[in-house]
């Protein structure tokens, strides 16, 4: 049962020492690093190469935390996938270890946290939502075009026997856009149109 760690600095200036040394101490059998990156890259190559390393009963060892992720729910995430594929993870600064029952207590606890806080976050989009609706406000992207000029391109197009590509470069949209916008027309209003 292997111990992997993994250190890392934002800025190029930093200094990994204070995490290699810490890591040396807490008994790593190798340590991986990534010098000048954002807990928030997506492509950290020394992380990778850590993750790849572990196996079934190893566990991934970091300094402090935001070492290894940019927020709790990345942190989670990233914890989580590895508990699925039965690897622990030990934070040294805060004194987390999986291994532990306390270890994996604290970390349901923040994972509860982190949901707690989704939902919040949710809830509160929602509530904005519906206030803006109440208020008359639309949400979301501005149509690219209007229904009176959705009603002036079928009309076009079924007595005038204008063009979808025409009439895409008289409103200055893709023909795609134009065909969309009027499929979404009422039907009723459409068959009625078309009758006349």
């Amino acid at each position: 049962m292997a111990r992997i760690g993994y250190a890392r600095v934002s800025t190029h200036d930093q200094c990994l020492d204070l995490q290699m040394d810490a890591l040396r101490s807490a008994h790593c059998d190798r340590v991986f690093e990534d010098n000048g990156l954002s807990g928030a890259d997506k492509k950290r190559p020394g992380l990778a190469k850590a993750l790849k390393a572990l196996g079934p009963g190893d566990t991934l060892v970091v300094w402090r935390l935001d070492r290894l992720g940019r927020s709790i729910s990345h942190l989670i995430e990233i914890v989580g996938k590895l508990h699925g594929r039965r690897i622990e993870f030990q934070s040294l600064t805060e004194g987390i270890d999986t291994n532990s029952a306390s270890g994996r207590l604290v970390f349901h606890i923040m994972a509860a946290i982190s949901e707690f806080e989704r939902a919040l976050i949710s809830e509160r989009t929602a509530a904005g939502i519906a206030a803006a609706r109440a208020r008359g406000q639309r949400h979301g992207r501005r149509p690219s075009l209007t229904d009176a000029q959705c009603e002036e391109a079928f009309r076009a197009i079924h007595s005038g026997g204008r063009s979808e590509a025409d009439l895409a470069v008289q409103y200055k949209v893709h023909p795609r856009t134009l065909r969309r916008r009027i499929e979404r027309m009422s039907p009723a209003w459409v068959t009625e149109t078309a009758s006349i």
